[in-house]
């Protein structure tokens, strides 16, 4: 089949960001140390990312003694949960700069109850994912979930012992965010480009919803248009949900830069996720909405089947969304709308694709490979002039 090229052009997408969001410390004071030494054990005042650094650091440090991290917006620290008495395990927190906090669960007990949970309880309407606040899992169940399959999800949550898991229901129902929203087109599904890349082979491209590389195979700026892109990796369910697009014109100016409507942000990089984090992202139905990361390592039953890997928020999002760029101020790109419950009136849950997951997976990075003007002046939306303002946020119509 013969693809039509296009001219050359530049390709925006849209989205914000903010920094992060928290929960309280608390810091015991040493009464007989000296001034020097309370100096050296002070905890750091860190950003976000730095924080998502420091603790995959101490994660690999600390084995089955740690248990979990998340971001102190206020005191802009690092609190690290700890299992056990080991002072050691203590002193290293401290000499990172972070602040220790004992809990009874690791992060591997916890990751063994997920297990439990997805040999069990796979029922579509269901999530969980890993919660460093409470140290617990946080297990939803949705709208949909009644009857015998409450009651095994409660069982199974039962199971797991005191203090594992918490069970709560959610008034929604999960479901990818598939509907309007103006921004790419293809096989009668409308989705939003999410971040631009560039291949490992130097070609430009984006990243969306894998829901939407699945529903069809090339795609077009405009409705029954000319195909601007073409699929080449697409995910979901299972591992995660994000596609690979590759732009069919090798020319194509695809700059690093997200247009909020207001002004534009430079995409400086792919950052992951910290709970705690408060994060912003625009979508072509609800607009600019923000939120906190709250929980990692999310398991979703959609009815389409079970996504797993993703991030967790209290951002609301809406049909029509799925697929936005969730970023930070510092312009990290953290995150590809998937789908969730609720709405922007009730509230709900969303989960979120990460993006360097998804790098990973398709070879590619965040960035223009040098374009040569990578502004975004003319306030264009994602891919092209489709979606204005807006931006990209959208997912299939019937995908």
């Amino acid at each position: 089949m013969s693809h039509k090229r296009v001219p050359k052009r530049k390709i925006v997408f849209a989205g914000a960001g903010a920094a992060a969001v928290a929960a309280a410390a608390i810091i015991l004071p040493n009464a007989n140390a000296s001034q020097d030494d309370k100096a050296e054990a002070a905890p750091k005042k860190v950003d976000a990312a730095s924080a998502a650094d420091i603790a995959a650091e101490l994660a690999s440090q600390l084995g089955e003694a740690f248990g979990g991290a998340y971001y102190d917006k206020d005191k802009q620290q690092v609190i690290v949960n700890v299992v056990g008495d080991n002072n050691n395990v203590n002193v290293q927190v401290k000499s990172a700069g972070a602040v220790a906090r004992k809990v009874d669960n690791s992060t591997k007990a916890l990751q063994t109850a997920a297990k439990t949970l997805k040999t069990k309880a796979t029922i579509p309407g269901t999530s969980w994912s890993v919660d460093p606040k409470t140290n617990e899992l946080r297990v939803t169940a949705d709208s949909t979930v009644t009857g015998a399959k409450w009651d095994t999800l409660e069982s199974t949550v039962k199971s797991l012992g005191d203090g594992m898991a918490t069970l709560k229901k959610s008034a929604g129902e999960f479901k990818p965010f598939v509907a309007g929203g103006d921004a790419i087109f293809g096989g009668g599904a409308r989705c939003s480009l999410g971040f631009n890349v560039t291949t490992d082979s130097g070609a430009p491209a984006f990243l969306t919803a894998g829901h939407c590389g699945v529903a069809a195979e090339q795609w077009s700026d405009s409705q029954n248009g000319a195909a601007i892109g073409t699929v080449q990796d697409a995910t979901f369910p299972g591992d995660g949900d994000f596609a690979l697009v590759t732009y069919d014109d090798a020319n194509t100016e695809a700059p690093s830069t997200v247009n909020t409507g207001d002004q534009t942000v430079d995409i400086v990089g792919a950052g992951e996720a910290t709970v705690g984090q408060q994060v912003q992202r625009m979508g072509s139905t609800t607009g600019l909405n923000d939120g906190s990361v709250t929980g990692l390592d999310a398991t979703v039953n959609y009815p389409e089947g079970t996504v797993s890997g993703l991030i967790q928020t209290d951002v609301c999002a809406e049909p029509g969304d799925s697929g936005g760029p969730l970023f930070s101020a510092d312009g990290q790109a953290i995150g590809l709308t998937s789908g969730g419950s609720g709405d922007c009136t009730s509230g709900g849950e969303t989960f979120f694709q990460p993006v360097t997951t998804a790098l990973d997976a398709v070879g590619a990075k965040i960035g223009d490979g040098g374009a040569a003007d990578g502004g975004a002046a003319d306030g264009s939306g994602a891919a092209g002039d489709g979606a204005g303002a807006n931006g990209a946020g959208g997912a299939a119509d019937n995908g």
